[in-house]
């Protein structure tokens, strides 16, 4: 997968630079929205696209139970299942070893999981999991890895790196589709050596870009951000950087600062369909009372159609009157809000003046400490 460098920040690791795709080339860095079932809730692929979206994110576990890969096989791929002619990255299944952990059972050749949805068995190991990841023709397909929960002993991270490892290299052998990249994860929960081992480990098996996972499982984000200072420079500078799940505006902030490329996260979906949306300065719970007749936008200035038409009070009226325009309302707006905070982002980087982005978005912000936490899929 080539991937280029376009600038470098003089005073952090922040950067930018070009993925190219069979389906386009991406700018970073870059914010994916999360399709776990081969759609972002709430949002059409022509929004998404209108949006400023190129590339958006499937899930190997969960599209392998509904609708099976004999489907989306007969159809060409999940690109033409969805509609979607933008670029896709697909999970291979390893997040819900960690989610679905009362419902799995690890073995040294994959996990064993009970179906959530009618407890019929099922087998995703790491052979599987690419299997699934090439039927599914994404661009980019990520290595089956476990995922620990936090807090977990060095004991448990170490043993659970082992396999993660050992799954990676049988990731490795295994054939892609036509034009897919593979990226490695990093694992090792909180442990910096064990982060740095697996770092080491993956760049030995030459993966097209890296991946930084087991994270925003519940560990304080200050020991998020040390995984980050030690992890991020064991990682190939030329390579895209990717890191799984996170997560608040701030956080994404601050992990560009120290050289993370690619994001994704349930948030700004999950809740805006929960009632509360993200601005510049915080995050507000726009179902509250005290919005009831509040006739602004939910963002002075922002560009979004939810902005530009409507107000709080009716936006807070649809969502306790459980009308649908609710939900898709509050959803165009948190994506809007991600999409224009990631091009501030590149603005200010190219511009050299992203410290000082940086400090006023936080200064900002964090006048709200109302801001949610990453929730599991």
């Amino acid at each position: 997968m080539p991937f280029s460098l376009q600038h470098q920040d003089r005073q952090t690791a922040a950067r930018l630079g070009r993925l190219r795709t069979p389906h386009g080339d991406i700018e970073t860095p870059v914010f994916m929205p999360v399709g776990t079932r081969g759609t972002v809730k709430a949002m059409t692929p022509a929004e998404l696209k209108t949006a400023g979206f190129r590339i958006v994110l499937g899930n190997t576990y969960h599209l392998n139970l509904r609708p099976g890969m004999e489907i989306i096989e007969k159809i060409g791929g999940l690109h033409r299942f969805m509609g979607w002619d933008g670029a896709l990255l697909t999970d291979s299944g390893g997040y819900q070893v960690f989610s679905l952990s009362k419902l799995r059972k690890i073995t040294g050749q994959g996990v064993h999981f009970q179906s959530h949805l009618d407890g019929a068995p099922l087998f995703l190991g790491p052979v599987e999991a690419m299997r699934i990841q090439r039927t599914l023709g994404s661009d980019i397909a990520m290595v089956f890895d476990d995922c620990t929960p936090w807090p977990c002993s060095r004991q448990d991270a170490a043993a659970s790196l082992d396999t993660t490892l050992r799954w990676a290299r049988q990731c490795r052998e295994q054939e892609p589709a036509p034009g897919q990249a593979v990226f490695g994860i990093v694992q090792g929960s909180v442990f910096e050596d064990l982060r740095r081992e697996s770092a080491q480990a993956l760049v030995g098996m030459e993966f097209d870009g890296y991946a930084i996972g087991g994270l925003s499982v519940g560990e304080p984000e200050e020991e998020m951000y040390k995984v980050l200072d030690c992890t991020l420079p064991e990682l190939p500078a030329r390579q895209p950087r990717y890191l799984m799940g996170v997560g608040t505006p701030p956080q994404i902030v601050e992990a560009v600062a120290r050289g993370v490329d690619m994001f994704d996260c349930v948030l700004p979906t999950r809740i805006g369909r929960n009632g509360s949306a993200f601005t510049a300065d915080g995050c507000i719970p726009v179902k509250a009372a005290r919005y009831k007749a509040d006739t602004a936008p939910i963002e002075k200035d922002c560009q979004c159609h939810a902005c530009r038409h409507f107000s709080k009070a009716y936006i807070r009226h649809l969502l306790n009157t459980d009308e649908i325009l609710g939900l898709r309302l509050m959803t165009i707006h948190n994506l809007h809000f991600y999409k224009h905070l990631i091009e501030q982002i590149r603005q200010s980087i190219e511009a050299r003046r992203f410290p000082e982005f940086r400090r006023q978005f936080r200064e900002r912000y964090e006048v709200s400490r109302q801001q949610p936490q990453p929730a599991s899929l």
